[in-house]
């Protein structure tokens, strides 16, 4: 056996160690990153000391790029929520639209709100709504939990500054505004096309929804805290989701007009750590103005108690990506898919298979994400095509198929009173629909690519 093989052969066994780990032993994911990265050492035949360097600077330089935005993105979608800046943007997005497309603004609306807050948090706020809408527009609870599914999950997976997304730029090195705007436009457009054909099997197949059997109880409504809150407006409310947006395009634009003479003052501003610091900060002045001084800094602080995990995590797929690296097993990838780097659409194919099956097995839509950009990104350097593409497949890739090992699929069955079945059908299959209409997409630009460069 080669040395390429027997490295590539080592990141598997080492993957099904931290995947039997995180499954059978329920140990932490990130302990398990950590444990599967010094057996990938050991099997590589490195030191023991340098794994557990490789393993610290990995960890370090993930963080050192990741940590800061990561918790300003926490702060900021707690903050938009707490101060009822949320469920302004849910309310005003669905009276904007005519009650024969309510489905349609339902899913926008969970789109919007997923993009600063968890995807557990969007239909916290917009189940109760979803639950009156579905009366006025005499629909099922399908129709409107699969709308609310799909349009959290979109912006959950695809839009910074949500971990796994906002992780990309990092892993591949190209700029975060790219992410944005080529995940933002193709999440968007999903959202729609799934829900028209998700709404469509509702509709006409009779046999697909079946409330005797898919609804156990009334839906968990969770009424609103009677708190002395003024409300922000639906502008105010925007606004700290606008910001940083804005600030990342704005220094994505000037790099491409402006190349090497971009001023440093653009750099500056589109940094993500300033981008969200700015809206951690614009979320944080109207929550004082909406809660008070000490509501809005409680509100701050209890943040970031659930937010130590997503820093192991994403600190541990930094130590692992870094091992897989200084061990060589980027270079015995790239040699074993060399053949198959001429071919851009069986690349996007295979991003997209890699995340698929990670999160089959793990149920975390993050793990699996930053795990299959890592083994990703080294064969990107190979292709003639923009990494982010890249990103995308492997992201949409991690939409397919959860279910009892994703946590989001407990929430959605049990807030909505639905039996496991009406589980699979309102979170399983829409995001299962969801994947493959994202990959389609990402093909489908890719072809338009290849054929203008």
């Amino acid at each position: 056996m080669s040395h390429s093989a027997w490295l590539f052969c080592a990141l598997l066994i080492s993957m099904v160690v931290i995947l039997f780990l995180i499954l059978k032993v329920k140990l932490n994911a990130a302990i398990a990153l950590v444990l599967g990265s010094i057996l990938m050492g050991i099997l590589s035949g490195i030191t023991t000391l340098e794994t557990i360097d490789g393993i610290n600077v990995g960890f370090g330089n993930m963080l050192k790029g990741m940590g800061l935005p990561i918790g300003f993105g926490i702060i900021l979608g707690e903050l938009v929520s707490a101060s009822g800046g949320a469920k302004i943007i849910a309310d005003k997005i669905v009276q904007a639209f005519p009650k024969n497309k309510a489905i349609y603004a339902i899913g926008l609306a969970a789109f919007v709100l997923a993009i600063p807050v968890y995807f557990d948090v969007t239909f916290v706020i917009l189940i109760p709504i979803g639950m009156a809408l579905m009366k006025e527009i005499n629909k099922s609870i399908a129709h409107v939990v699969g709308a609310i599914t799909i349009g959290a999950a979109a912006a959950h997976t695809m839009v910074p500054p949500t971990p796994a997304p906002l992780a990309a730029g990092e892993i591949f090195g190209f700029d975060t505004g790219l992410m944005i705007a080529f995940g933002g436009i193709v999440s968007l457009i999903g959202v729609f096309v799934v829900i028209k054909i998700y709404t469509m099997i509702l509709d006409k197949s009779e046999k697909f929804w079946k409330p005797e059997k898919d609804i156990a109880t009334e839906a968990v409504i969770v009424k609103e805290e009677t708190k002395n809150i003024k409300k922000p407006s639906f502008a105010m409310a925007m606004l700290p989701i606008i910001v940083p947006i804005i600030m990342i395009i704005i220094n994505t634009v000037a790099n491409s007009v402006l190349g090497e003479a971009e001023p440093e003052i653009f750099k500056f501003i589109g940094d993500k750590t300033t981008a969200l610091l700015a809206g951690a900060i614009v979320a944080y002045l109207i929550a004082v103005r909406s809660m008070g001084q000490k509501a809005a800094e409680k509100a701050a602080t209890d943040s970031l108690s659930s937010a130590g995990i997503v820093f192991l995590i994403t600190g541990a797929g930094g130590a692992f990506s870094n091992i897989i690296t200084i061990t060589g097993v980027s270079d015995a990838i790239s040699d074993i898919v060399s053949g198959l780097t001429t071919n851009v659409f069986v690349v996007i194919i295979l991003a997209y298979l890699v995340g698929l099956l990670i999160k089959q097995v793990t149920g975390s839509g993050t793990v699996s994400a930053i795990t299959s950009m890592t083994i990703m990104s080294s064969v990107a350097p190979a292709v003639a095509l923009p990494p982010v593409f890249i990103a995308m497949a492997c992201l949409s890739g991690t939409l397919f198929g959860a279910t009892v090992n994703d946590s989001g699929f407990w929430i959605v069955t049990n807030m909505s009173g639905l039996e496991f079945t009406g589980g699979v059908k309102t979170y399983t299959i829409p995001e299962m629909i969801e994947s493959v209409v994202y990959l389609v997409i990402i093909l489908l630009i890719t072809a338009g690519y290849v054929m203008i460069f």
